[in-house]
């Protein structure tokens, strides 16, 4: 955390300092926002393109046409919107990195150490910086990867979805069976700390191959586990033309199948989709659902950056070439918006009920500047229904409270 520095103690009174302490007393409103301390900030990086779009896929993804994408226009244009964004960063470290998309690992050898290396130019990195890159099967090749690695990528995350080759053919995956185990042994003899994507309530699955996929994962006993449960998302061809998937009973039941194998194979399940071998949780994921701040660049990339009396959302024009065209032209953000007290207390419980663990009581003042008292009223209901539970360190959803998460954050919306 990067503290706000206060007013020097003994200052005299009518200095200049004085007389700015002054002002900023009597600027703060009884109730207005005020964040003892800058929450840890991230940087997200956005690459657009992939080889073909997935039935399921809501992201801001785009297909390759002919083959090819204009990588060195786009990582100039990417360099171009960090450095419009440094006077709204300034001074403060980056902890994390995540390199998302689309399939960043279409990204040349030499076009990711050129990105790695304008980031470090521009922004101070902690040392122990996570750096983690999206990769799909379908695009790994062993010397890109290594030299992924020489670059500064420490962590790898690997969409793998499933191994079985009718649900990878129904998921509209470029890769097969064999190309996920061979992408893990890669992975495995490059990086010492990657995740395995997966999915489960597929078209036509059955427990049985829910659970021989989760198995197969866990043979290779990846760092850090996703498994999602399959939605059919607005705005795309599953949910024009929705595949039969398991009923509800059938997925609770693979649900408590995943729960069970991992926590025999000793995985701590600390987020709704999320498992990790001790120590190996997703800091980036983390500092999002602990209300972190996070600046994102490329395509379609949200930011949330706070300022000691406001915290503001942005994102970046979504087609890749009106981002191109807008970020070389030095205007890169589309929407940019403050977020209002209202709302502040409803995005934060959003994000930190999705910790299994909870979060410190205390967490909700730094980071976003109100008491307790603002959601006092949806904290003592919850807790009447039994989706909560909280003293005066930890608050946390109950068993029931995951189990009916969407409700129990519904409750924080205020009408």
């Amino acid at each position: 955390m990067i503290p706000i520095k206060p007013a020097s103690a003994g200052t005299a009174s009518g200095s200049p300092a004085s007389n700015a302490a002054q002002a900023a007393a009597s600027f703060l409103k009884p109730g207005m926002l005020h964040l003892p301390a800058l929450p840890p900030l991230s940087l997200y990086v956005h690459f657009p393109w992939c080889v073909r779009k997935c039935p399921y896929c809501d992201f801001n993804s785009h297909e390759v046409k002919g083959g090819s994408f204009p990588e060195k226009e786009y990582l100039d244009a990417l360099r171009l919107d960090l450095e419009n964004a440094l006077p709204m960063i300034w001074g403060r470290k980056i902890y994390t990195i995540f390199i998302g998309g689309g399939t960043p690992s279409l990204m040349s050898a030499a076009g990711l150490d050129r990105l790695l290396s304008d980031i470090r130019a521009l922004l101070p990195l902690d040392g122990a910086a996570e750096i983690t890159m999206e990769a799909n099967p379908g695009t790994f090749e062993t010397e890109k990867f290594k030299s992924y690695r020489a670059s500064g990528i420490n962590r790898l995350s690997v969409g793998i979805q499933s191994f079985n080759p009718r649900h990878l053919q129904a998921l509209g995956r470029i890769h097969d069976g064999a190309e996920a185990r061979r992408a893990i042994e890669i992975a495995q003899a490059n990086f010492d700390n990657f995740n395995l994507d997966l999915m489960y309530a597929l078209p036509s699955q059955t427990l049985d191959e829910a659970r021989e996929d989760v198995m197969t994962a866990l043979s290779f006993a990846p760092p850090h586990l996703s498994l999602y449960h399959l939605t059919l998302e607005p705005n795309t061809y599953f949910a024009k033309y929705p595949p039969s998937v398991p009923d509800d009973d059938t997925s609770a039941d693979m649900q408590d199948m995943i729960l069970d194998l991992t926590h025999a194979a000793h995985y701590h399940h600390y987020e709704v989709s999320a498992y990790a071998q001790p120590g190996r949780e997703a800091r980036h994921n983390l500092n999002y659902w602990q209300f972190g701040d996070y600046l994102g660049i490329g395509a379609g990339a949200h930011s949330k950056i706070s300022f000691p009396h406001r915290v503001i959302r942005q994102m970046r024009y979504k087609q890749p070439k009106a981002y191109l065209d807008h970020a070389m032209a030095g205007n890169p953000i589309q929407e940019e918006a403050e977020i209002g007290r209202d709302e502040l207390g409803f995005e934060f419980m959003l994000n930190a009920l999705r910790l299994n663990d909870g979060f410190e009581a205390n967490l909700f003042g730094e980071r976003t500047g109100m008491t307790l008292n603002a959601i006092d009223g949806a904290l003592n209901a919850a807790e009447a229904k039994g989706l909560l539970y909280r003293d005066h360190k930890i608050i946390r959803p109950t068993e029931l409270g995951r189990r009916f998460l969407n409700d129990l954050q519904q409750m924080f919306l205020k009408e």
